[in-house]
């Protein structure tokens, strides 16, 4: 998969994976990335879709109809890319936080129902349950931030609320920002990501 890696200045520090949204690229989270930790390693990953030329990380057949067989390939495409990531770069395995925005945060929720221990915990700026009917791995203790929008047209407050109790159910420690500025990802709400994960895993 197309990608960029960063070498952090703390090796105990979370590595960041960064997931952009539709029509993003590798770069677009950057920013993001040194705001929230900006000792850790950083793994911003590229989607292998192309809908209308623009980059995305699975299909889907209308706006907001995922196409699940192709969710679930891309999905298990994804795992087997950190796993080998990290060999090729000397990371632990066991110590990423996903860091995602849109299509970017919901293929990384697909990774949290399908793999377990597949992340050390997640920041999913407006994402939507990633698929519905499956058995959904233990998550206790996982810590999950979630960025949403009360008018969000494209993620509405149902279906946040849905996310947020399915990943609590598995003993997930959730807590949800709430703004009203649609599906957009605000400096706000940034900072918001970036105080709970100062908390959750020490200001690095």
């Amino acid at each position: 998969m197309k990608h960029l890696f960063t070498k952090g200045t703390d090796e105990s520090a979370p590595v960041l994976l960064l997931l952009h949204g539709t029509g993003g690229t590798e770069r677009d989270l950057l920013p993001l990335a040194n705001m929230i930790s900006p000792a850790s390693s950083v793994l911003s990953v590229r989607g292998n879709v192309l809908e209308n030329g623009m980059p995305r990380f699975f299909r889907r057949l209308a706006e907001g109809v995922f196409d699940i067989e192709d969710l679930i390939f891309r999905t298990g495409e994804l795992n087997d890319f950190l796993n080998q990531a990290a060999v090729d770069y000397g990371f632990d395995r066991s110590n990423v936080v996903a860091v995602g925005y849109s299509n970017g945060a919901n293929i990384a929720g697909s990774l949290l129902f399908q793999y377990k221990d597949a992340l050390k915990g997640a920041i999913l700026h407006h994402p939507m349950v990633p698929i519905r009917d499956v058995v959904i791995p233990d998550m206790t203790g996982l810590p999950c931030f979630i960025g949403a929008g009360e008018n969000d047209p494209i993620c509405t407050p149902q279906e946040t609320r849905e996310l947020e109790s399915l990943l609590a159910g598995a003993g997930a420690e959730v807590e949800v920002h709430w703004e009203r500025f649609g599906h957009q990802l605000t400096s706000s709400e940034a900072a918001a990501a970036t105080e709970w994960f100062g908390r959750t895993f020490g200001n690095k």
